[in-house]
């Protein structure tokens, strides 16, 4: 007979240390709450100790877990050893990681430099950076690790010019920096496995802020089969699916929520 597991007991993060980059903006803040939502004690990282610490200090806490927030540059390498080291000196360990941290850029396909466009590919150097950190943490410990990427639809398909203002695009180094983030899930995903350490990747579609111009969510809107954008709660149970023991036998895999874009 197999053994039995509860399912809801799946979902329970518990005990539980989970390192957040970018945990305070629009979708961060959505990720920082299902993990503390589901038990985890939550490190927050941003390039503002103040700002993170704040946003740590607004979670809930269901089973008494402590959070905290720490400085961490994820395009510099001394501060991603930096800032994780303040993460396990803080938390005691780290379990599972959530590479969300973005710095963006504007530039669009018309008049992104090739600096600027090298320069915003470091986003997936960190990523990489801070989730080997992870896998070496957890082996010393002779734990088990979960990482989490984040991708985007961006990532798998093109946008569509006419979506977008008259002579204006989607930033092509986005596109290829999502692209890039979802195949480097595989390639982690397949040597870290026998470390006991899953590696997937979770891609939103269309999830604006409230500041986003309306005309080009109108737009956005028209693109896709449920004809609305995303709202940040309706990433959390994927999330928390690709954290927990839920998810134990998913590795390498990208996960895409994004209202039926990449459908057709």
């Amino acid at each position: 007979m197999s053994e039995f597991h509860n399912v809801l007991e799946q979902f329970d993060i518990s005990g539980r240390v989970a390192l957040l980059s970018g945990g305070t903006g629009w979708l961060g803040t959505a990720f920082s709450q299902t993990l503390a939502e589901a038990g985890a004690s939550v490190v927050i990282s941003s390039r503002d100790r103040v700002r993170a610490q704040a946003a740590a200090d607004l979670l809930p806490s269901p089973g008494g877990a402590k959070h905290y927030g720490v400085e961490l540059d994820q395009i510099d390498g001394d501060s991603i050893a930096a800032g994780f080291k303040e993460a396990v000196d803080a938390a005691g360990q780290v379990d599972i990681l959530v590479n969300n941290g973005l710095h963006a850029l504007g530039a669009d396909i018309y008049s992104v430099t090739m600096e600027e466009f090298a320069e915003h590919q470091r986003n997936n150097a960190g990523y990489f950076i801070l989730a080997r950190t992870l896998r070496d943490h957890v082996v010393e410990r002779s734990a088990a690790g979960a990482v989490v990427n984040i991708g985007s639809m961006y990532g798998q398909v093109a946008s569509y010019p006419d979506a977008y203002d008259p002579g204006g695009a989607s930033p092509v180094a986005y596109h290829a920096l999502k692209g890039g983030t979802i195949h480097m899930t595989r390639h982690m995903a397949a040597y870290w496995a026998e470390d006991n350490v899953r590696v997937n990747c979770l891609s939103p579609g269309p999830f604006p802020s409230d500041e986003a111009p309306v005309k080009i969510v109108d737009r956005l809107s028209q693109k896709l089969p449920m004809k609305r954008m995303g709202r940040p709660h309706e990433l959390k149970g994927a999330l928390l699916l690709l954290v927990s023991d839920a998810g134990s036998f998913m590795t390498g895999q990208n996960v895409t929520v994004d209202g039926g874009w990449t459908a057709w």
